[in-house]
Protein backbone atom coordinates (compact mmCIF):
# COMPACT_ATOMS: atom_id res chain seq x y z
CA UNK A 1 0.00 0.00 0.00
CA UNK A 2 1.10 3.53 -0.69
CA UNK A 3 -0.16 7.09 -0.19
CA UNK A 4 -2.07 8.19 -2.77
CA UNK A 5 -3.46 11.97 -3.91
CA UNK A 6 -7.06 12.71 -3.88
CA UNK A 7 -9.17 14.58 -5.95
CA UNK A 8 -11.63 17.10 -4.26
CA UNK A 9 -15.73 17.64 -4.59
CA UNK A 10 -16.02 20.79 -5.06
CA UNK A 11 -19.06 23.55 -3.79
CA UNK A 12 -20.59 26.31 -5.26
CA UNK A 13 -22.12 28.69 -2.95
CA UNK A 14 -23.64 32.01 -3.05
CA UNK A 15 -20.64 33.29 -1.15
CA UNK A 16 -17.78 31.99 -3.04
CA UNK A 17 -15.38 32.86 -5.01
CA UNK A 18 -12.49 31.90 -7.40
CA UNK A 19 -9.41 31.35 -5.76
CA UNK A 20 -8.77 27.93 -5.40
CA UNK A 21 -8.47 27.60 -8.72
CA UNK A 22 -5.25 28.95 -8.20
CA UNK A 23 -4.65 25.63 -5.92
CA UNK A 24 -5.59 23.72 -8.58
CA UNK A 25 -9.18 23.03 -7.93
CA UNK A 26 -11.31 22.24 -11.44
CA UNK A 27 -14.97 22.68 -11.54
CA UNK A 28 -17.68 23.51 -13.83
CA UNK A 29 -19.97 26.17 -11.69
CA UNK A 30 -19.59 29.29 -11.66
CA UNK A 31 -17.55 29.38 -8.03
CA UNK A 32 -15.72 26.98 -5.62
CA UNK A 33 -16.60 28.15 -2.48
CA UNK A 34 -15.42 25.20 -0.90
CA UNK A 35 -12.95 22.07 -2.46
CA UNK A 36 -13.69 19.15 0.27
CA UNK A 37 -9.67 17.90 0.61
CA UNK A 38 -10.30 14.88 2.62
CA UNK A 39 -13.72 13.60 2.97
CA UNK A 40 -15.97 10.05 3.51
CA UNK A 41 -18.96 12.28 3.96
CA UNK A 42 -21.80 11.19 1.58
CA UNK A 43 -22.34 15.17 0.63
CA UNK A 44 -19.24 15.18 -0.82
CA UNK A 45 -16.64 12.54 -1.08
CA UNK A 46 -12.90 12.43 -2.09
CA UNK A 47 -11.68 10.15 -4.80
CA UNK A 48 -8.04 8.37 -5.18
CA UNK A 49 -6.49 10.33 -8.24
CA UNK A 50 -3.59 8.10 -8.29
CA UNK A 51 -2.13 4.59 -7.42
CA UNK A 52 -4.05 0.99 -7.66
CA UNK A 53 -6.75 2.58 -6.55
CA UNK A 54 -7.02 5.45 -8.34
CA UNK A 55 -11.01 6.25 -9.45
CA UNK A 56 -12.10 4.60 -5.97
CA UNK A 57 -13.94 6.84 -3.43
CA UNK A 58 -11.71 7.05 -0.11
CA UNK A 59 -14.93 5.90 1.46
CA UNK A 60 -14.90 2.65 -0.53
CA UNK A 61 -11.31 2.53 -0.14
CA UNK A 62 -11.62 2.82 3.81
CA UNK A 63 -14.24 0.03 4.03
CA UNK A 64 -12.29 -2.28 2.06
CA UNK A 65 -8.94 -1.21 4.16
CA UNK A 66 -10.24 -0.17 7.14
CA UNK A 67 -6.56 -0.74 8.27
CA UNK A 68 -5.27 2.21 6.41
CA UNK A 69 -7.08 4.50 8.50
CA UNK A 70 -5.22 3.66 11.78
CA UNK A 71 -6.04 2.10 15.47
CA UNK A 72 -6.98 5.58 16.45
CA UNK A 73 -10.00 5.89 14.13
CA UNK A 74 -11.45 2.51 15.21
CA UNK A 75 -13.49 4.17 18.04
CA UNK A 76 -15.31 5.94 15.72
CA UNK A 77 -18.50 4.66 13.95
CA UNK A 78 -16.96 6.55 10.45
CA UNK A 79 -13.87 8.54 9.43
CA UNK A 80 -13.33 11.11 12.05
CA UNK A 81 -11.97 13.97 10.05
CA UNK A 82 -13.47 16.03 7.09
CA UNK A 83 -10.88 19.01 5.32
CA UNK A 84 -11.70 21.77 3.15
CA UNK A 85 -11.02 24.67 2.07
CA UNK A 86 -13.12 27.48 1.88
CA UNK A 87 -12.89 30.75 -0.03
CA UNK A 88 -15.05 33.25 1.08
CA UNK A 89 -15.77 36.07 -1.77
CA UNK A 90 -18.29 37.54 0.82
CA UNK A 91 -19.33 37.16 4.29
CA UNK A 92 -20.65 33.83 5.48
CA UNK A 93 -23.50 33.36 7.79
CA UNK A 94 -23.61 33.50 11.27
CA UNK A 95 -23.75 30.13 12.62
CA UNK A 96 -23.14 27.71 14.90
CA UNK A 97 -22.60 23.70 15.37
CA UNK A 98 -24.22 21.32 17.56
CA UNK A 99 -21.62 19.22 20.42
CA UNK A 100 -21.95 15.14 19.46
CA UNK A 101 -24.46 14.71 22.64
CA UNK A 102 -27.08 17.40 21.33
CA UNK A 103 -26.36 16.01 17.21
CA UNK A 104 -27.16 12.52 17.99
CA UNK A 105 -30.36 13.33 20.17
CA UNK A 106 -31.68 15.74 17.57
CA UNK A 107 -30.52 14.82 14.27
CA UNK A 108 -29.20 11.72 14.70
CA UNK A 109 -25.44 12.60 13.53
CA UNK A 110 -22.05 13.78 14.34
CA UNK A 111 -21.73 17.34 15.65
CA UNK A 112 -18.98 19.41 14.36
CA UNK A 113 -15.99 21.05 16.32
CA UNK A 114 -13.36 22.50 13.88
CA UNK A 115 -10.05 24.52 13.66
CA UNK A 116 -9.28 27.27 10.68
CA UNK A 117 -6.08 28.18 9.52
CA UNK A 118 -5.90 31.36 7.84
CA UNK A 119 -4.13 30.94 4.29
CA UNK A 120 -4.92 34.35 2.72
CA UNK A 121 -6.78 37.52 3.99
CA UNK A 122 -7.02 41.08 2.50
CA UNK A 123 -6.93 43.74 4.41
CA UNK A 124 -9.35 44.60 6.83
CA UNK A 125 -10.31 40.89 6.85
CA UNK A 126 -12.15 39.61 10.07
CA UNK A 127 -13.97 36.77 11.55
CA UNK A 128 -16.43 36.40 13.99
CA UNK A 129 -15.70 34.24 17.17
CA UNK A 130 -18.13 33.83 19.69
CA UNK A 131 -19.97 36.89 21.52
CA UNK A 132 -18.55 39.92 22.55
CA UNK A 133 -19.45 39.45 26.61
CA UNK A 134 -21.86 36.80 28.52
CA UNK A 135 -25.29 37.19 27.63
CA UNK A 136 -28.62 35.03 28.07
CA UNK A 137 -30.68 33.47 25.81
CA UNK A 138 -33.11 35.91 25.58
CA UNK A 139 -30.67 38.94 24.52
CA UNK A 140 -29.05 36.62 21.99
CA UNK A 141 -32.93 35.83 20.38
CA UNK A 142 -33.83 39.70 20.56
CA UNK A 143 -30.43 40.67 18.64
CA UNK A 144 -31.29 38.46 16.03
CA UNK A 145 -34.83 39.18 15.75
CA UNK A 146 -33.76 42.92 15.89
CA UNK A 147 -31.25 42.63 13.43
CA UNK A 148 -28.24 43.43 15.36
CA UNK A 149 -26.84 40.49 16.29
CA UNK A 150 -23.53 41.05 14.75
CA UNK A 151 -23.14 44.22 17.20
CA UNK A 152 -23.06 41.58 19.86
CA UNK A 153 -20.41 39.29 18.67
CA UNK A 154 -16.58 39.35 18.85
CA UNK A 155 -14.94 40.50 15.35
CA UNK A 156 -11.27 39.79 15.10
CA UNK A 157 -9.00 40.43 12.59
CA UNK A 158 -7.23 37.95 10.71
CA UNK A 159 -3.91 37.64 8.40
CA UNK A 160 -2.27 35.11 6.88
CA UNK A 161 -0.71 32.13 9.53
CA UNK A 162 -3.74 32.55 11.70
CA UNK A 163 -5.04 29.98 13.26
CA UNK A 164 -8.73 29.42 15.64
CA UNK A 165 -10.07 26.28 17.43
CA UNK A 166 -13.61 26.35 17.41
CA UNK A 167 -15.30 23.86 19.98
CA UNK A 168 -18.95 23.11 18.77
CA UNK A 169 -21.31 25.53 20.49
CA UNK A 170 -19.20 28.64 19.36
CA UNK A 171 -21.06 30.88 17.73
CA UNK A 172 -18.37 32.16 14.73
CA UNK A 173 -18.25 33.60 10.70
CA UNK A 174 -16.19 33.61 8.43
CA UNK A 175 -16.07 37.05 6.95
CA UNK A 176 -15.35 38.03 3.12
CA UNK A 177 -11.95 38.41 1.50
CA UNK A 178 -10.61 35.29 3.51
CA UNK A 179 -9.25 31.76 1.98
CA UNK A 180 -8.49 29.25 5.09
CA UNK A 181 -8.52 25.66 5.50
CA UNK A 182 -10.69 24.00 7.66
CA UNK A 183 -10.41 20.37 9.98
CA UNK A 184 -13.50 19.35 11.12
CA UNK A 185 -15.55 16.57 12.22
CA UNK A 186 -17.25 14.62 9.79
CA UNK A 187 -20.33 16.37 10.12
CA UNK A 188 -22.38 18.86 7.72
CA UNK A 189 -24.76 20.43 10.54
CA UNK A 190 -24.52 24.03 10.58
CA UNK A 191 -27.59 26.02 12.43
CA UNK A 192 -27.77 29.57 10.84
CA UNK A 193 -28.57 32.46 13.26
CA UNK A 194 -28.08 34.92 11.04
CA UNK A 195 -27.92 35.38 7.02
CA UNK A 196 -27.31 39.77 5.91
CA UNK A 197 -31.16 38.97 4.55
CA UNK A 198 -30.01 36.54 1.81
CA UNK A 199 -33.12 34.15 1.85
CA UNK A 200 -31.48 31.35 2.95
CA UNK A 201 -33.33 29.03 5.88
CA UNK A 202 -32.29 30.09 9.65
CA UNK A 203 -32.23 27.43 12.10
CA UNK A 204 -32.82 29.87 15.26
CA UNK A 205 -34.18 27.89 17.98
CA UNK A 206 -31.77 24.89 17.41
CA UNK A 207 -29.08 27.60 17.50
CA UNK A 208 -30.12 29.10 20.43
CA UNK A 209 -30.49 25.76 22.10
CA UNK A 210 -26.89 24.71 21.52
CA UNK A 211 -25.14 28.40 21.20
CA UNK A 212 -22.44 28.98 24.22
CA UNK A 213 -23.27 32.60 25.79
CA UNK A 214 -20.16 32.91 26.92
CA UNK A 215 -16.79 35.09 25.22
CA UNK A 216 -14.55 32.32 23.49
CA UNK A 217 -10.72 32.32 24.16
CA UNK A 218 -8.43 31.14 21.28
CA UNK A 219 -5.53 28.48 22.77
CA UNK A 220 -2.10 29.36 22.54
CA UNK A 221 -0.08 27.36 19.93
CA UNK A 222 2.70 25.16 21.13
CA UNK A 223 6.40 25.88 20.60
CA UNK A 224 7.33 24.74 16.53
CA UNK A 225 9.79 21.54 16.97
CA UNK A 226 12.92 22.24 15.13
CA UNK A 227 14.84 19.10 14.23
CA UNK A 228 17.01 18.55 10.90
CA UNK A 229 14.86 18.54 7.71
CA UNK A 230 11.85 19.86 8.86
CA UNK A 231 10.17 22.06 11.17
CA UNK A 232 6.78 21.09 12.62
CA UNK A 233 4.28 23.16 15.13
CA UNK A 234 1.17 21.48 16.45
CA UNK A 235 -2.00 23.52 15.88
CA UNK A 236 -4.31 21.53 17.74
CA UNK A 237 -4.01 18.29 19.23
CA UNK A 238 -8.46 17.48 20.34
CA UNK A 239 -9.74 14.18 20.44
CA UNK A 240 -11.14 14.38 16.48
CA UNK A 241 -8.40 15.41 14.86
CA UNK A 242 -4.72 16.13 15.53
CA UNK A 243 -3.02 19.05 13.02
CA UNK A 244 0.37 20.53 12.65
CA UNK A 245 1.90 23.04 10.35
CA UNK A 246 4.97 21.28 8.82
CA UNK A 247 7.69 22.78 6.50
CA UNK A 248 9.78 19.95 5.14
CA UNK A 249 12.78 19.04 3.49
CA UNK A 250 14.57 15.76 2.71
CA UNK A 251 12.33 14.34 5.37
CA UNK A 252 10.24 11.29 5.80
CA UNK A 253 6.38 11.79 6.31
CA UNK A 254 4.24 8.93 8.10
CA UNK A 255 3.09 6.82 11.12
CA UNK A 256 2.05 3.17 12.44
CA UNK A 257 -0.84 4.19 13.83
CA UNK A 258 -2.81 6.36 12.17
CA UNK A 259 -3.33 8.10 8.91
CA UNK A 260 -1.70 10.97 7.74
CA UNK A 261 -3.05 14.03 5.65
CA UNK A 262 -1.15 16.44 3.61
CA UNK A 263 -3.10 19.63 2.45
CA UNK A 264 0.13 21.25 1.15
CA UNK A 265 0.27 25.50 1.24
CA UNK A 266 3.37 25.95 -1.05
CA UNK A 267 5.66 23.50 -2.10
CA UNK A 268 8.59 23.06 -4.65
CA UNK A 269 9.07 19.53 -3.76
CA UNK A 270 8.60 15.82 -5.02
CA UNK A 271 7.53 12.36 -2.96
CA UNK A 272 8.96 9.73 -3.62
CA UNK A 273 6.24 6.72 -4.26
CA UNK A 274 6.76 3.27 -5.55
CA UNK A 275 10.52 4.19 -6.43
CA UNK A 276 9.17 7.14 -8.28
CA UNK A 277 9.45 10.94 -8.02
CA UNK A 278 6.48 12.78 -7.87
CA UNK A 279 5.98 15.97 -7.78
CA UNK A 280 3.81 17.87 -5.09
CA UNK A 281 1.75 21.25 -5.41
CA UNK A 282 0.29 23.73 -3.87
CA UNK A 283 -3.03 22.51 -3.13
CA UNK A 284 -2.46 19.21 -3.51
CA UNK A 285 -4.16 16.69 -1.43
CA UNK A 286 -2.48 13.37 -0.18
CA UNK A 287 -3.53 10.56 1.80
CA UNK A 288 -0.66 8.15 3.55
CA UNK A 289 -2.10 5.26 5.32
CA UNK A 290 -1.37 3.89 8.61
CA UNK A 291 1.84 2.37 8.72
CA UNK A 292 3.16 3.93 5.54
CA UNK A 293 6.26 6.19 5.49
CA UNK A 294 6.80 8.85 2.68
CA UNK A 295 10.13 10.79 1.51
CA UNK A 296 9.91 14.13 0.41
CA UNK A 297 12.74 15.94 -1.27
CA UNK A 298 12.24 19.53 -1.64
CA UNK A 299 11.07 22.01 0.34
CA UNK A 300 7.59 22.20 1.31
CA UNK A 301 4.68 24.06 4.13
CA UNK A 302 1.89 21.76 4.83
CA UNK A 303 -0.70 20.92 6.75
CA UNK A 304 -0.52 17.44 8.39
CA UNK A 305 -3.70 16.26 9.92
CA UNK A 306 -3.89 12.56 11.40
CA UNK A 307 -5.44 11.05 14.77
CA UNK A 308 -3.37 10.49 17.88
CA UNK A 309 -4.01 9.46 21.30
CA UNK A 310 -5.65 11.40 23.77
CA UNK A 311 -4.20 10.94 27.36
CA UNK A 312 -3.04 12.74 30.97
CA UNK A 313 0.36 13.76 30.88
CA UNK A 314 1.03 11.26 33.52
CA UNK A 315 0.09 8.89 31.01
CA UNK A 316 2.66 10.19 28.74
CA UNK A 317 5.12 9.40 31.57
CA UNK A 318 4.65 5.97 31.81
CA UNK A 319 4.03 4.89 28.39
CA UNK A 320 6.87 4.35 25.63
CA UNK A 321 7.29 6.51 23.03
CA UNK A 322 6.22 5.43 19.71
CA UNK A 323 8.32 5.67 16.59
CA UNK A 324 7.16 8.42 14.52
CA UNK A 325 9.13 9.75 11.24
CA UNK A 326 8.12 13.31 10.30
Amino acid sequence: MTPFFLKSACKDYLWGGNRLRNYGKISTQERIAESWELSCHPDGESVISSGEFEGMTLSAFLKEYPEAAGIYSEKFDRFPVLIKLIDAKENLSIQVHPDNAYAMRHENDWGKTELWYIIEAEPNAEIIYGVKHAVTKEELRSAVEQHHLPELLNHVPVKAGDVFFIPAGTVHAIGKGILLAEIQQTSNLTYRLYDYDRGRELHIEKALSVAKLTPSENPPLENPVIREGYTAQYLKRCPFFTVQKITASESSVGYYDSFRHLLILEGNAFMEIDGKEIPIHRGDSIFIPAGVFCPIQGKCTALKTFMSRMEKPADKLQRVRQRMIL
